[in-house]
């Protein structure tokens, strides 16, 4: 009984290995703007084109702490889709219509990504919100994360 059950073990593992090498993923970010006044920008920004981490990292020790030196122009892509949102405020603040409008765009856009084969895997997001008096500055950044099965 114990070797049947190390044997399955092994092999759901070994399973779960091989189905983990064969997904792509695809990361979509969302970015909305508190500046008020409509003065920031919002987007849904899509990259268009790949990137090889390797290409930009350089591993530091204690022997070697040789700083990265890739360019940032090197870094940064050309092509990337670029979709207009509306800023949370506008001049009389907080702005309902522009949050339901930026839903509407982003569940489009998800759509969508599921209907070219792509499953929603994470979503991760984060805020750098107004500070106070004086500041009226801020964003929402989302990240979708979306993953589906390489072509073999």
């Amino acid at each position: 009984m114990k070797r049947f059950l190390f044997t399955t073990l092994i092999l759901a593992i070994t399973t779960l290995e091989i189905q983990a090498q064969n997904y792509e993923y695809k990361v979509i970010t969302s970015i909305e703007s508190i500046v008020p006044i409509g003065l920031g920008r919002s987007r849904i920004i899509s990259s268009s084109e790949e990137q090889n981490y390797e290409d930009f990292t350089s591993e530091r020790t204690a022997e070697n702490d040789k700083q990265n030196k890739s360019k940032r122009s090197d870094v940064k892509i050309d092509d990337f889709e670029e979709t207009k949102l509306v800023n949370f405020y506008s001049i009389a603040g907080i702005n309902f219509k522009n949050i339901a409008s930026n839903d509407a765009i982003i569940s489009s856009k998800i759509n969508a990504m599921i209907n070219e084969g792509w499953d929603l895997a994470f979503v991760v997001s984060g805020v750098e919100s107004d500070a106070g008096k004086g500041d009226g500055n801020g964003i929402y950044i989302t990240r979708f994360i979306f993953k589906k099965l390489k072509q073999q």
